[in-house]
């Protein structure tokens, strides 16, 4: 008999059910005494013991429901060595329940800082198995992760409606998408929504740029214009400043959000009406699209077959089209940027499509 742990951490996304799914399935083909238990609520219920066994009714119905039906919960990785308010040593803690569950593997749905606290596990003598999981496609190792799909169909659903609105009352309209650290889905909700404009947290914005090409749209007799800015965007200005000097900035930041400060820095520049729209949690929430069941089906069925194998340790990665295992460590603690001078972001430019910089 296995005993399998499943857990989901950080934020949600569409297809975390649905990944959860593929892996289960295969599972009971292989096995179907097999024993999965779900962790609740991310590494929260490892280290403090939650859990419940799963049947495989659980599992059935799930391939179009967005979210998690075990929970999840961030649990900062920076903290994971820091014992909790009673003092718990939560690595030791995740270790025992492990141990006391006599569990065969934990399979992991996670983004980047799920990733370091799964290779810390392995570390510590864990069998692990993990999938990518993140709206952001941040994660080192492989092309695509599931939730991102999805979320770009969502980012551009709400650039597309825009539009409409944009035109009809000649104003500059900023979309704020999600991404802190990189800018995988603003650059692909934008190229997808037509945004005239687009601003990476990988490639710093000057205003004056910003402003040059609204300006040119409306010498060209174009009535309005569309920026797709992801909430990380960062001004060369700030860019230039140390960590500790940008935190002092920000905290002292009138504006709610990086959007809102453009938008007022372009009113105060060319005398264009703008009108800002955040989509926020929309953009994780909802049923998966296609895209992203068939990945995710795919991904959980490779990871079935490691936990058979008995070969732990790996992120099952998506590259070049193929289903591919990925060494955890090479994976925990790197991100995937958009690189500046990458194809897309040149063929972007020959679009006519303003990067700021």
């Amino acid at each position: 008999m296995k005993r399998i742990g499943f857990l989901t951490s950080g934020g949600d996304c569409q297809s975390l059910n649905a990944t959860m799914r593929g892996v289960a399935k295969t599972l009971y083909q292989m096995y179907p005494d097999v024993e999965i238990y779900g962790i609740l609520e991310g590494y929260k219920g490892l280290i403090y013991g939650n859990y419940r066994l799963l049947q495989s009714r659980d599992f059935s119905g799930i391939l179009t429901e967005g979210g998690t039906i075990i929970g999840t919960s961030r649990q900062p990785f920076k903290a994971m060595r820091t014992p909790d308010e009673n003092g718990l040593d939560k690595v030791e803690a995740m270790k025992e329940n492990y141990r006391k569950w006599n569990l065969d593997c934990i399979v992991i749905l996670g983004g980047n800082g799920t990733h370091k606290t799964a290779n810390l596990l392995r570390e510590e003598g864990c069998n692990v198995v993990t999938l990518p999981k993140t709206i952001d496609n941040d994660i080192w190792g492989t092309d695509i992760t599931f939730g991102f799909q999805s979320a770009v169909d969502i980012a551009t659903t709400a650039i597309d409606s825009i539009h409409t609105t944009a035109a009809s009352h000649g104003r500059v309209f900023i979309v704020e998408v999600m991404g802190h650290k990189v800018g995988w889905l603003t650059l692909h909700a934008g190229i997808a929504g037509g945004a005239d404009i687009i601003l990476l947290p990988e490639i710093p914005y000057d205003i004056e740029s910003i402003a040059k090409a609204l300006e040119k749209r409306t010498k060209e007799g174009k009535r309005f214009s569309i920026l797709a800015v992801a909430e990380g965007a960062i001004s060369k200005e700030d860019a230039a400043l140390s960590k500790k000097e940008l935190k002092a900035k920000r905290k002292n930041n009138p504006f709610p959000s990086i959007s809102y400060q453009i938008g007022k820095e372009i009113q105060d520049r060319t005398g264009q009406e703008v009108r800002i729209t955040v989509p926020g949690h929309t953009q994780r929430g909802g049923a998966p699209c296609p895209y992203d069941r068939v990945i995710s089906s795919r991904l959980g069925a490779a990871a079935a077959r490691l936990i058979i194998e008995e070969k732990y340790g790996y992120m099952v990665g998506f590259r070049d089209g193929e289903i591919v295992p990925v060494p955890l460590e090479d994976v925990a603690g790197k991100l995937k940027m958009v690189n500046p001078d990458s194809t897309i972001i040149r063929e972007a430019k020959g679009l006519g499509i303003s990067f700021g910089d």
